[in-house]
């Protein structure tokens, strides 16, 4: 079976000045085909380095993608390592020259320097694979039967090259297996008690059925992967199994879809023709973030109010200031008002309003650091929860976050019941 190892390029990538998502990302395309990565492997902008990564790296996958270390700056010493290291001369590709141009006096519309018009140059040993999204382009090498693919550290380049080129060389040189994966969500539920309570489920299961777990944020994942060469027979499999598994695991199934919180009550949100808001304090927008990251959300997110201080919560969604002196600000009374200003104000079906205190500091003996109070609720009714979360502040606010949505998804589908 082909396997293939990436290699991650870059001083920021070890220091953790940046997150390495290239990696992650590559590892997921090359997976929906059928490729497993052998290893995943981060190097500095060190020339010993990087040129001894390859040569392991070469001894146990035949395929080695590269990210990182092309751009026009003198830390960017992929291209001349990879030119000694497949004994090629640097020469000027006309294609690539020609993207460079194109780029600089149609897209950028700047000058094109010398500096940008070495962007053209590659090893003369090399397939160019042009990048219309950038000035560096993607380079294919081939050595003792194994295939070495550079490209841009940029991410939004090497999805391009990934997707133009390398997807599409894959699936024609490789005759590749079948694979089938199938993801549900659950929340509510923690990661041990969730394989207590399917243990007999995936005891059964086949030797080539392979089940994950998949923690984050108050959600399991659960996916269930095979993969073969009979793909009617894996699809008619793995289906019947992922039947069971829902009905297994139905007091806590938020969805049978691999996607996140915010999205499932997305579609429930489109399939009923309805409306959202939120009000926040301690997310400071985060929930209106995560609905607006969706592709169409305006057909159902109308806007939030986003009331940090206590003034706000006063001036703009109309909370007594006496609610706030007698409660405080984190507290059900202040949220059932944040909730009810927000319907009167923004006019939508439903609302979610939230108030706590993230951390580290701001907390007290009666309410520490993690309270959180969370009010959901149309014209007709609202409800609402106390959280205590006991994480750092970014943490808490995912937290926050996923059991709002959380909160409102259950109650639209109490609504809709009735």
């Amino acid at each position: 079976m082909i396997s293939v190892s990436i290699i991650t390029i870059g001083d920021e990538l070890l220091i953790g000045q940046v997150i390495d998502t290239n990696s992650a990302w590559i590892a997921q395309e090359l997976n929906k085909i059928g490729i497993p990565v052998l290893r995943r492997v981060a190097v500095g902008d060190n020339f010993d380095q990087i040129w001894n990564t390859l040569n392991e790296e070469s001894q146990k996958s035949k395929v080695i993608l590269i990210t990182g270390g092309l751009g026009p700056t003198a830390d960017d010493i992929t291209k001349p390592l990879l030119c000694k290291y497949f004994d090629g001369k640097m020469v000027i590709n006309n294609d690539a020259l020609e993207n460079v141009t194109h780029l600089f006096e149609k897209i950028f519309k700047r000058p094109l320097t010398e500096r940008n018009i070495k962007q053209a140059e590659v090893p003369n040993s090399c397939k160019v694979l042009i990048n219309p999204r950038g000035t560096a382009p993607g380079m294919l090498f081939e050595k003792k039967d194994c295939i070495f693919i550079s490209m841009p550290g940029v991410p939004h380049e090497m999805k391009g090259i990934m997707s133009d080129h390398v997807i599409p060389l894959l699936l024609e040189k490789f005759e590749l297996p079948h694979i089938s994966h199938r993801t549900l969500v659950t929340f509510g539920i923690g990661e041990s008690m969730l394989a207590d309570l399917i243990q007999s489920y995936e005891e059964k299961l086949p030797t080539h059925i392979k089940l994950a777990y998949l923690p984050n944020y108050g959600i399991v994942r659960l996916r269930l992967t095979s993969s073969g060469k009979n793909k009617d027979a894996i699809e008619n499999e793995i289906e019947q199994l992922f039947c069971e598994l829902q009905l297994m695991v139905k007091d806590y199934l938020v969805t049978n879809e691999d996607e996140p919180m915010e999205k499932v009550v997305a579609k429930l949100l489109l399939k009923n023709n309805q409306t959202l808001s939120t009000a926040e304090s301690c997310t400071g927008g985060y929930l209106s973030h995560l609905i607006t990251s969706i592709p169409g959300s305006s057909a159902y997110f109308l806007g939030s109010i986003v009331s940090y201080s206590n003034s706000l919560k006063e001036n703009l969604l109309d909370v007594k200031n006496i609610t706030i002196e007698f409660n405080g600000a984190v507290s059900e009374a202040v949220v059932i008002e944040m909730a009810k200003g927000a319907l009167k104000k923004l006019n939508t079906t439903y609302t979610v309003a939230l108030s706590g205190i993230m951390g580290p500091d701001g907390g007290s003996t009666e309410k520490p650091v993690g309270t959180v109070w969370i009010a959901v609720g149309n014209q007709e009714s609202i409800i609402t929860k106390q959280f205590h979360f006991r994480f750092d502040r970014q943490k808490n606010i995912q937290l926050t976050a996923m059991n709002a949505y959380n909160l409102l998804r259950v109650f639209i589908l109490d609504q809709t019941k009735n």
